[in-house]
Parts: C-alpha cells; structure tokens; sequence
C-alpha cells in the first residue's frame, strides 16, 4: 500500500493497484460508527461514442444506456434481490449514474466483510438477456416520463440543452423514450466489458476499519476472477462551439409559482490540481457575490423576488463545466435584471476584500465540516480521482486565494453573451 499523507488534515488514504488495474484507496476514520464503501466506474451518460479496446471503429450507443445499465446491474442469474442482501447484513445499498460516473455503494455499521463482498461481486457479474431487458425498457420509460412532469427537472435541463449545442451533456442522463428502445443485450454487454473493467474503476472504503485488512479482502477477492490489463479508453467527443445555442427558453406547466434557472457556460476545463484552483477561485467568487448572506441576495429577497431556496452551484470537470442559479421567483425579469447588473459591477470594479474573505472563510469551513461524514468522504474522494485531482488538496487551495484571483476568475466566467436562461411559467 502507498500512503496518500495529508499533515493539515491529519487524514491518509492508504492506494493500491491491483494487477487487474483496480485503484483501490482505504481512508480510515477512528471512531467513526459508519463505514461507507463506493464502486465506481468512469463511465456516465456522455459516453455515447468510444473505441472499444481492441477495435479500430468508433461503436455510438444509444443515449441512456448508462444509467440503463446501472439498473440492470442488480438483477442476478440466482434471481437472488441484492437489496435484501445487503439488509441481511445491515447495511444500506444504493447506485447513482451521472454524467461521467456510475457508481454503487454501501453504507453500514458492522459486517464490512460481507458487505464488501457482496458489492464487488454483484457489480461484477452481470446478468442480462432479452427478457429482463424489454422489462427493463418499460420500468425506465416510466421513470422518463415522470421527470418530463416534473417541473424542476425541466426548469433545469432546458437550461443545459439551452448551453451546449453538440455535447452529449445536452442530453438527458436516462435518455429518452424513443432512444431506450434500441438497447439490446448484446449493446449492455460489450458497454459492459468496455467500462466496468477493474482498471476503468475504483473502491474508496472510509470508515474505522483497517487498511491492510481491507486491502488484503479486495486483493483476494480480485485474484479469483479473470480480468486482464486494458488499455486505455478512447472516448470520442463533438468539438463543443463556444458560443450558446440559445439565449433563453420558456415553457408552461401547472405550478403555482415560475421557476427560473440560469447559467453561464466555461470553456476553461483545465485538469488536475489547475482544475481545483479554477473550480474554487470560481466558487469563493460566486459564494461573495450572490450567496446567502451577500448583499444580493438579501436585496432580492427583502424585494420579495426570490425565496430562500434560491441558490447557486459551479460544476466543473475536465469535458465540461458550468455555473447554474436559480429557483423560485414571482418576478423572474426582475431577478435577471437585478443580477445583470450586480455582475456587470463585479466584473467592474471586483467584489470586496471583506466579502471574499467572508465566502473564503465560510467555504473552507463546510468542507471541513464533510470530513466527519464517511460518505461525503468517499463521493469526493472518488470524483476528484477520477479528475486526475486529489481531494485532500481542496482546502489549502481556498486558503491560498487570492481576491485578484476570484475577481479575474469572475470578469473571465461571467460574460454575458455565455448566459443561458431557463423559466418554467404556470400554465
């Protein structure tokens, strides 16, 4: 094992990789009741074009077939329910696909060993054929149709189709009714063997448990299966226009209050710790701008233009990266009015020393506040890994910013000709 030290946070996280390929990283928490374990592949719903390992020609699979895959995953020859499995031995199962990531994992407070086995296992022996895939088809076009009915889900991907013209983030992680149609088996399969081989994924464990015993269960545990070393994967992306593909869109639904999104698209996606810097400079930025205690924010609010759930986030990653805001207002033109011109002045005159220093300070205390929960730990840790970043790098970033830093970040990100607007309105 290689220990990944952090002096300042006092943490470790105890690497090793596997002759398959597999990272596997063990972060134990003294004293810590819950142990929480993540499975993940670099695999999400923006990888709909690729070579596959040993071939010459690009395979396009059908949009969604990721987050289709992840469900298929818990079903097994045996018929066996994993759910009740892992409930067996008292822990909590889930899975989620994003993007860029699948992942399933556990959260427990005893029988780690068997808990940890049960995930490595089921992920690991896929189980798919025609009849469980046409039943499959009809569970998920259920779920499709909720989220089309569903207000906030609009509001929020009309405003990502409204940002990219090309980028298959543009399109819905599940995919859509039509698309979900042409998934077969075999297309499961080869995306299957492709994605969910060991050195395209990771195990992060956190919790009060020993690294070395870990360690020795997942090598043991790997050692009895057949999974030879893969080259890399080549992932085939659009060349992405800088500019929007539109300005704004508008629909009608039966709500009682609008609902309003709006971002600005970043075409700055450095890797590695750059990255960080980028993506924090941004953040502290944002959070002095128009987080809940600027000025801003509690102008819009004592105007009675937006609620407390209005809020903000900045994603970014090596293929992607965007800010969004939004929420619920009764005046939706107003708000955009009032930060249109609260930004135009940021990106002018920056934004006060004692505002930074007050989203600096307020930022780097909520991460250190998720070093006492095993899961946020664990998601972390293995997003940034597969970012090429290290997590425990996060908070010595913010504490190095500077205001010249955030103010140039801000004048960079906040252009308006980047701005897309969302508004769901009641019919």
């Amino acid at each position: 094992m290689r220990e990944i030290r952090n002096e300042q946070l006092k943490l470790s996280a105890f690497h090793d990789q596997l002759d398959n390929g597999l990272d596997v990283y063990v972060i134990p928490r003294e004293g810590f009741k819950q142990t929480y374990a993540l499975f993940s592949t670099k695999y999400g719903s923006i990888d709909r074009e690729f070579v596959v390992p040993g071939e010459s020609e690009p395979t396009i699979v059908p949009d969604g077939i990721a987050h289709f895959l992840e469900h298929k995953m818990f079903e097994q020859e045996n018929g066996e329910d994993v759910f009740k499995t892992f409930a067996r031995y008292g822990a909590m199962s889930n899975a989620f696909t994003s993007f860029d990531t699948t992942a399933y994992l556990f959260s427990s407070t005893d029988n780690l060993d068997e808990n940890l086995t049960t995930l490595l296992n089921y992920v690991q022996e896929p189980y798919f054929t025609d009849e469980n895939v046409e039943k499959e088809k009809g569970i998920i076009e259920q779920e499709i149709r909720m989220y089309d009915d569903d207000p906030n889900w609009r509001v929020y991907f009309n405003l990502i189709e409204g940002m990219y013209q090309v980028h298959p983030i543009a399109i819905d992680i599940a995919g859509t009714v039509e698309t979900i149609q042409q998934i077969d088996k075999e297309t499961l399969y080869k995306c299957y063997n492709t994605f969910y081989h060991p050195s395209n994924m990771s195990v992060v464990v956190v919790g009060d448990c020993d690294p070395a015993r870990v360690h020795a269960l997942i090598r043991e545990n790997q050692a009895g299966k057949s999974f030879e070393r893969q080259p890399e994967i080549e992932r085939i992306f659009p060349n992405e226009p800088t500019e929007v593909r539109r300005a704004r869109h508008e629909e009608r639904m039966q709500i009682s209050m609008p609902k309003l999104q709006f971002g600005y698209k970043d075409m700055s996606r450095p890797n590695g710790k750059d990255m960080i810097i980028n993506e924090y400079a941004t953040s502290v930025g944002l959070e002095a701008l128009i987080g809940k205690s600027s000025a801003l924010f509690n102008k819009m609010y004592e105007a009675g233009i937006v609620d407390k759930r209005f809020g903000w986030s900045y994603d970014a990653t090596p293929r992607f990266a965007h800010s969004l805001f939004g929420g619920n207002s009764k005046d939706p033109d107003r708000v955009l009015q009032v930060v249109e011109e609260a930004f135009a002045e940021a990106a002018q005159n920056g934004i006060p020393e004692a505002d930074f220093n007050r989203a600096r300070n307020k930022m780097i205390g909520q991460m250190v506040s998720t070093l006492d929960s095993a899961r946020a730990i664990a998601r972390y840790f293995a997003t940034y890994t597969f970012r090429d970043a290290d997590f425990f790098d996060i908070i010595g970033v913010m504490e190095s910013l500077t205001l010249e830093q955030v103010n140039q970040r801000l004048r960079e990100h906040l252009a308006p000709e980047m701005r897309t607007v969302s508004i769901v309105l009641p019919k």
